[in-house]
């Protein structure tokens, strides 16, 4: 099977911002791309072409309150539990 390619051509000019080299890409082409304003994109030359291919993202997953507080109920019985440990004077050279 032959996949087909849609195909979009247009012209952008590079110009100088600050000391980098910047041009500009058409909104219709991010979104044909899939991609946003911070997306990263892998650059080549090829055959003397400038080819710019999307970068992987990875997928990072979002946690809720309830789950990054998970478990946070057993710290003050963890804390009950070391009190040992913060009693007394420094014997040594502790940081306090």
């Amino acid at each position: 099977m032959v996949e087909k390619r849609k195909t979009m051509t247009m012209n952008s000019t590079i110009r100088r911002q600050g000391g980098a080299a910047v041009m500009t890409i058409p909104p219709a082409f991010l979104k044909l791309l899939d991609l946003d304003i911070g997306s990263q994109v892998e650059l080549s030359v090829e055959a003397g072409g400038l080819i710019a291919k999307p970068v992987p993202q990875m997928v990072r997953k979002r946690y809720s309150a309830a789950e990054l507080l998970r478990g946070a109920e057993h710290v003050a019985e963890l804390n009950s539990e070391t009190d040992w440990a913060r009693e007394g004077e420094p014997v040594g050279r502790e940081v306090i």
